[in-house]
């Protein structure tokens, strides 16, 4: 365990330092009003990229629960705009249709 310690301290500063630059430099400069809307959007597209990859890579068996948890995390991000209770309830979903079937 004691030679794996310096290479997760390494792993956790390489994935830091990336994050920790931009914030340092940018922390007080005006962004432009559309650069500001491009990355508004960065978790809908994240969360997108990953439902997609969900449903193409999900089983046969696994299908319907897949897209009626696809279709409850439509409505809820469409009518709440919340992208943590879009994510939930899907899972909530996909979940309670996988026990009921």
């Amino acid at each position: 365990m004691s030679k794996f310690l310096p290479l997760i301290i390494g792993m956790g500063l390489v994935t830091y330092i990336p994050r920790l630059i931009p914030l340092i430099f940018l922390s007080k400069k005006e962004l432009n009003p559309k650069v500001k809307q491009f990355l508004e959007y960065i978790p809908y597209t994240s969360l997108s990229i990953l439902i997609v990859r969900g449903i193409l890579t999900s089983s046969q068996d696994m299908m319907l629960p897949t897209f009626i948890g696809l279709a409850a995390a439509g409505l809820i991000s469409y009518f709440k705009s919340n992208l943590v209770l879009s994510v939930l309830s899907a899972i909530l979903t996909s979940f309670l249709i996988i026990n009921i079937l």
